[in-house]
């Protein structure tokens, strides 16, 4: 027997034991409760997909389908170019891992195109970004949907210093489209400690434009919007409104609670960390979701309880460890996956090498989360409060 019937037989073998399914019946399922799998290789995918279909390369199936199906009495359907590499990865779920309606699509997503059915053109790949972010692609929360979200993704990052620094430069690299970056500073020699995106040889440079050169040679898909200005109650509204997320990395509590009022208004997530020393701490506050950052911290700590790390320091390697938390919290955000620190705060003891978890509640007299979001400021008077005042006045 050749090669050729050998593998014909066995295809035939494999169809025998499974149920195929027309296109025509597929069309009228999408949409319907059946989960439908593209097992095709991610480069085929440029051709197009059936709506609402779950990418899952059928080298990667019986690894990835437990977290698309968990449940095995689920009624799936694959397909992939032409109905073969569907139809034996239908008799694998079924045979080897336990799923009890496996169908396979005849004549797969050329049999559906020919016929004129409904397809979805994703937005392709450059075959640099698909080796730049090939890692991302093999990761099932993140994946081709996930990659796209990154780019398409505009976070605002407030501060280019210790916390800002490594979050950028991460950020960048996972490839998000657009990192805006808000800081009046400039670059000086003891920031070198800790704010890694900066270099000797930019020390008296401005630090937004000391990060922008840095992440266009890291990643140049990425836009660089910098603000060399510090955001006070004229201006924060008109700047961070239209971000998708916001990365605070500010040191001072003025601004943290200036903060939390423009974005409870606008209604855009924060993600929020504080370093010290050797301890460090971390959450996001996203309104409509969970507690904003005045239902943590009602009233600001007196001034000797919260000193700035300009007067107490803070070990070197610290803000590259909260600030990569705050990466990835903020890179789960956009891509969906995993469960954010939402209505809890992240303690983190250097020293001790421990994490400690606190649960937040929202506090149903919040001054600021409890009220409609369009009363929050007051556009006569500024726009907000004078919270440099009232700080001083709570210390």
């Amino acid at each position: 027997m050749s090669q050729s019937q050998s593998g014909s037989e066995l295809l035939r073998h494999v169809k025998e034991q499974i149920k195929e399914v027309d296109p025509s019946e597929v069309v009228q399922l999408l949409g319907e409760g059946v989960v439908v799998v593209d097992c095709r290789e991610t480069e085929e995918l440029t051709a197009g997909i059936l709506p609402g279909a779950v990418h899952i390369p059928r080298s990667f199936l019986e690894m990835r389908i437990e977290g698309v199906v968990p449940d095995r009495s689920q009624r799936v359907i694959l397909y992939c170019s032409a109905g073969i590499r569907s139809a034996l990865g239908a008799l694998t779920l079924m045979d080897e891992m336990g799923y009890e309606d496996v169908e396979s699509m005849a004549g797969g997503f050329t049999l559906w195109k020919d016929r004129g059915y409904e397809v979805e053109v994703p937005r392709s790949f450059s075959a640099e970004q698909r080796e730049r972010y090939s890692r991302h692609l093999l990761v099932p929360e993140v994946g081709v949907d996930g990659q796209q979200k990154l780019l398409d993704a505009r976070v605002l990052l407030l501060g280019a210093g210790g916390l800002g620094s490594p979050t950028a430069l991460y950020l960048a690299a996972a490839g998000v489209g657009t990192l805006g970056i808000v800081d009046d500073d400039v670059v000086d020699l003891s920031n070198l400690q800790r704010q890694v995106i900066h270099t000797t040889d930019r020390i008296g440079t401005l630090k937004v434009d000391s990060a922008a050169e840095t992440i266009k040679a890291l990643n140049p898909d990425v836009n660089v919007v910098g603000y060399p200005t510090r955001l006070d109650a004229t201006n924060i509204i008109e700047i961070i409104e239209g971000w998708d997320i916001i990365v605070d990395g500010v040191d001072n509590f003025p601004t943290r609670y200036l903060l939390n009022d423009a974005s409870v208004r606008l209604g855009i997530p924060v993600v929020s960390a504080a370093i010290l020393g050797f301890e460090g701490q971390l959450s996001v506050f996203a309104p409509g979701h969970g507690p904003c950052y005045r239902c943590l911290f009602r009233q600001p700590p007196p001034a000797d309880m919260a000193p700035s790390c300009g007067a107490n320091g803070v070990i070197g390697v610290l803000p590259g460890t909260m600030g990569l938390l705050q990466a990835t919290e903020v890179i789960k955000l956009i891509v969906g996956a995993g469960d954010p620190l939402i209505g809890r705060l992240l303690m983190y003891d250097a020293l001790a090498a421990s994490f400690t978890e606190l649960k937040v509640r929202q506090d149903p007299d919040c001054p600021i989360c409890s009220r409609d979001p369009e009363d929050i400021g007051d556009d006569e008077l500024g726009v907000f409060p004078d919270y440099e005042a009232f700080c001083a006045a709570s210390g």
